[in-house]
């Protein structure tokens, strides 16, 4: 179970971006980097093409870089800041089986993410 996954508000603990916040739009876990929105934007330069109507597309766009997951840190739903995040297991009943899932939670406030 990852940390840090898809759809989590994260705040910047370090870098040029320090401080900022957004949502996690990505995950790679191969390489241990996400792609925050509004955080690490980059300029990119489009080469000049044409659509099938004839439109012109390309020029200079900016886009989110990835940014590494060590240099992000989960909101805290109750406190809005900076967390940690832990795990307590719980026993789920479903269909008449009880099974135990590992749920995260917030180490400064204690409350489920």
């Amino acid at each position: 179970m990852a940390k840090i996954k898809k759809g989590d508000l994260v705040v910047v603990i370090s870098g040029r971006d320090r401080g900022k916040t957004g949502r996690v739009l990505e995950v790679f876990k191969e390489t241990d980097r996400l792609i925050v929105e509004g955080v690490q934007r980059m300029t990119k330069h489009v080469k000049a093409g044409q659509t099938a109507r004839g439109t012109r597309t390309g020029g200079i766009e900016t886009i989110e870089a990835p940014i590494h997951v060590s240099n992000v840190m989960l909101v805290d739903p109750e406190t809005k800041k900076g967390t940690r995040v832990g795990y307590r297991t719980e026993q789920v009943e479903r269909d008449g089986r009880t099974r135990t899932v590992r749920v995260r939670v917030a180490k400064r406030s204690g409350k489920d993410i």
